[in-house]
């Protein structure tokens, strides 16, 4: 089973989407496990506080290194034979590409620490040699949301989530690539009409005109994907 531990200041969100349609359908399943930790039940004897003001001076609150370090601790400890990284949604992180969770699909599954405001202590990031993932170049308040968004799209890799795996297989970002329109009846909608090769019959056409739509549609959206796909086509001859 792939199990996920999430660490966080809002507990009472979860599972939220995670529990709906194909992904809720594979945890009742048990295809996967969601356990929550709420930092607040890691408070020590000598400190009220989970978080504190930022050396150095500054706004907001910084999560304390010994509170995280225990829930990280109990996260790690629940399966301590496991492979799994911990990862800290953060807007310093890598991005978050579609490849990053084909590989986390084939783990033993993930840690997440989401932070609030200002964040989390440095020295947590290095200690536990931390993950850091962008969801882009935006700022949310914290970091369930982008955990959230990143374990969807994990858990509908794993076997058995996605009834039809050839879907998996023909999707946007795959070879680098957008996927193409898509269409269904009526054929012809306030006169929109669906192309005509698509009604063909003639599925060497379809899958033709599939590629040139999905090249097509990198090309005009997304530049940096269609140079990596240019590269790797180059490259592959």
């Amino acid at each position: 089973m792939w199990n996920v531990d999430i660490i966080t200041f809002l507990p009472q969100i979860y599972p939220s989407i995670l529990g709906e349609s194909l992904i809720g359908k594979a945890l009742h399943h048990k295809n996967w496990d969601l356990n929550i930790l709420d930092i607040c039940n890691f408070k020590n004897g000598t400190s009220h506080h989970i978080d504190d003001t930022p050396y150095g001076g500054g706004a907001g609150m910084v999560l304390r290194p010994d509170i995280a370090s225990k829930a990280i601790d109990t996260a790690l400890n629940r399966l301590p034979d496991a492979k799994r990284c911990v990862i800290y949604p953060s807007p310093a992180g890598k991005p978050f590409v579609q490849s990053m969770a084909q590989h986390w699909s084939q783990t033993d599954g993930l840690i997440f620490l989401c932070g609030r405001f200002e964040g989390v202590d440095e020295r947590i990031i290095s200690h536990y040699n931390i993950t850091e993932v962008s969801l882009g170049d935006f700022i949310l308040c914290g970091g369930d949301v982008a955990a959230m968004a990143m374990i969807e799209t994990t858990v509908r890799l794993l076997p058995d989530t996605v009834g039809d795996k050839v879907s998996l297989d023909d999707e946007s970002f795959v070879d680098n690539l957008l996927e193409y329109p898509q269409y269904t009846r009526p054929s012809d909608w306030n006169g929109h009409k669906v192309p005509d090769v698509l009604l063909s019959g003639n599925h060497r056409a379809i899958a033709q005109w599939r590629s040139e739509q999905a090249e097509k549609r990198t090309y005009e959206r997304r530049s940096d994907l269609w140079n990596k796909y240019c590269h790797l086509k180059k490259t592959d001859k």
